[in-house]
């Protein structure tokens, strides 16, 4: 007999309190949910997933949550094999929360992690794999006790849009497989799309065109089927804000340096060789804009920090109230309101500040224990302060719009500035001090993602203590899958290149250096960190527009046409409430398989060049001449329409 059609209970988008809510598996009811299949096939997608979502933050400095292509997967997957009869909800669900840890450690990992090969170091993998473990083991343990008074306290209030959508989609996708489709498909067309540009070289990546009496002035597109994905997931508004930073550095800074620069005949600092006369676009950027970029990633990320400052102090205070009284609180009987005993907590958060204070592997440059030492309490305080700021921020934003790179530079600033005081300012302090941020951004990110699980589970009817236990086995399963997925990206494109611009990491080792040596152009930096400040007061939000500020448009240009389209679907649905929600997920669950399909098949080239010691170059595409851009640009578009057509058949079925 097959599992009965289920929906979620009336008071799962509020209206009720969550000591009143009941979930749609009962407490009592016993499901299967902590299996080896449902860890396993968890595991297996969260590295192919954190694998793909590493390729993506290396290429434009965002991430995105996959708690639903993996969730919708799951159940594709588990149809195939299942063994049983009855619902598979629990399941599936424990497999998205262990395959999305993985996916959230990515983001810590290359956020921070690239600047080490920048300044020219060779980390091994096991350095990198201890310090996410670190990092991501102490943001889940920290996240534990604060699972009441977010999640199930705050139920109504804190809404946690992807752990209630994945909810939905989990609750959808038991009794039919048009979701799975719909992932696998755009899977699919993403990997295949990479493999024609850049294994087969079918068409150029690229399309470009100068812009005439402008110097310099080049529109560019790249077009991937990833950022025609992102621009769909982020939409219309986040979009147009960023490719609106990226038209500035493109068509107004660039032009205006390469013109007054024309009159200059000696390099202009920071450049220390080439005058600008002899410079070309990408140059520019390179050598001028990026610093503006930073200084306003920076300001972005520091007024995100004091405008939710009161949340922030707010969901620490209760964060830390909850530690407090936590001994006092009488186990629970039911099933759904079990969590990780504290003891846990406190054990297991001690043991990861010990071994980072005294295990050389995971600080390997760093020779001096008071070093260590200093180094182990910045990572505990930022840590356990930021993954109660990063829980109650997405509980309003979601994961995918967590400003976690604002969190990591405060941390950085704060590191900095103790070390700059103690006088460790040298290479082993600039080292130390990025690993610092290291731990505490991948601690923020695997937070918010567990919030978002927890959520999912709460609404399900899950066991918060097995889904705590998923999420520790989803960060030590992938840490080194996605630490070695960075080591043989940098060995094949290198970090800070057209192809992997790194561009957070960059951002982060030039907050460091700022701080700890005088070698930076800080006018640069001060007039992006005043655009960042002057888009905040006319209403702008500061960061994506910044990020934008600092990213090219090549990348930028494809983002806002997926933003487009997604505005576009919205707009001719907007009078039908049941078609609007049916377009929109269709198109993310696309959108997702795009992002993931690309990024996958990213990956998949990397290795295949480390394989051959060489970057794959099979065909050619130089018999199109001067008309393959326009190709490129014509396939892209028609990309772009299918995700149109597959978004509204969602909606008319």
């Amino acid at each position: 007999m097959a599992a009965p059609t289920r929906k979620l209970p009336p008071g799962a988008l509020g209206g009720v309190s969550g000591d009143s809510y009941q979930p749609l598996v009962a407490p009592g009811e016993v499901l299967p949910e902590f299996t080896w299949r449902s860890v396993g096939i968890g595991a297996l997608l969260g590295i192919v997933f954190g694998a793909a979502n590493a390729y993506l933050g290396l290429k434009v400095g965002i991430t995105v949550s996959t708690s639903i292509p993996i969730a919708v997967m799951t159940f594709a997957i588990l149809h195939l094999v299942r063994s049983r009869r009855g619902s598979m909800i629990l399941e599936a669900n424990m497999s998205q929360t262990v395959g999305s840890a993985s996916s959230s450690l990515a983001s810590g990992v290359i956020f921070t992690i690239p600047a080490l090969f920048l300044w020219g170091l060779s980390p091994s993998l096991l350095e990198l794999t201890l310090l996410s473990l670190c990092g991501g083991l102490l943001g889940s343990l920290a996240m534990i006790p604060l699972r009441r008074p977010l999640i199930k306290k705050e139920h109504g209030i804190l809404p946690y849009p992807e752990g209630t959508a994945c909810a939905e989609i989990l609750v959808a996708s038991e009794s039919g497989g048009s979701q799975a489709r719909t992932v696998f498909s755009a899977l699919g067309i993403g990997a295949a799309y990479k493999a024609c540009t850049d294994i087969f070289h079918l068409w150029p990546e690229d399309f470009v065109q100068k812009i005439p009496k402008l110097p310099k002035g080049v529109f560019t597109l790249e077009a991937a089927p990833m950022f025609l994905g992102v621009g769909y997931i982020l939409g219309y508004n986040v979009a147009s804000v960023m490719v609106a930073g990226s038209l500035i550095s493109a068509m107004i800074f660039i032009p205006l340096i390469a013109h007054f620069g024309e009159y200059i005949t000696m390099p202009l600092f920071p450049e220390t060789t080439k005058p600008i006369s002899q410079m070309s676009a990408d140059e520019i950027w390179s050598r001028y804009i990026r610093y503006i970029g930073a200084g306003g990633v920076a300001a972005g990320g520091i007024l995100t920090i004091i405008r939710t400052l009161p949340t922030m102090v707010g969901a620490f205070r209760t964060g830390l109230g909850e530690i407090i009284t936590r001994g006092e609180t009488v186990a629970t009987s039911l099933r759904t309101d079990r969590d990780l005993s504290f003891k846990v907590v406190l054990l297991g958060s001690g043991v990861i500040v010990a071994v980072i204070a005294t295990v050389p592997s995971v600080l390997a440059h760093v020779d001096s224990f008071s070093m260590r030492l200093v180094a182990a309490v910045c990572m505990a305080g930022f840590a356990f302060f930021f993954v109660t700021v990063s829980s109650r921020i997405v509980g309003y934003v979601g994961v995918s719009s967590n400003p976690t790179s604002g969190m990591t530079i405060a941390t950085l600033i704060g590191t900095s500035s103790v070390f700059y005081l103690l006088g460790w300012t040298d290479t082993a302090g600039k080292v130390t001090a990025l690993t610092v941020g290291t731990v505490v951004c991948t601690a923020a990110s695997v937070a918010g993602d567990m919030s978002q699980d927890l959520k999912t589970g709460f609404l399900l009817g899950a066991t918060p203590r097995r889904q705590q236990m998923g999420e520790l086995i989803g960060v030590m399963a992938s840490a080194a899958a996605v630490c070695g997925a960075v080591i043989v990206l940098n060995g094949q494109y290198g970090f800070g290149t057209k192809e992997l611009p790194a561009p957070q990491a960059t951002l982060m080792k030039t907050v460091i250096e700022g701080i700890l040596s005088a070698n930076i152009p800080w006018t640069l930096v001060f007039i992006g960190a005043l655009m960042a400040l002057t888009v905040e007061l006319v209403g702008i939000r500061a960061l994506p527009f910044a990020v934008g500020l600092y990213l090219p448009l090549s990348s930028m240009s494809p983002i806002f046409v997926g933003g487009v389209l997604r505005w576009w679907v919205e707009r001719k649905n907007r009078n039908d409430e049941t078609r609007l929600h049916e377009a929109r997920e269709n198109g993310v669950l696309f959108g997702s398989g795009l992002v993931a399909g690309q990024g996958i098949m990213g990956v998949a080239i990397a290795g295949l060049a480390f394989g051959l010691g060489r970057r794959p170059d099979w065909g050619g595409h130089e018999w199109m001449g001067a008309a393959g851009p326009d190709v490129a640009l014509a396939l892209f578009l028609a990309l772009g329409f299918y995700m149109v057509r597959v978004a509204q058949r969602a909606a008319t079925r």
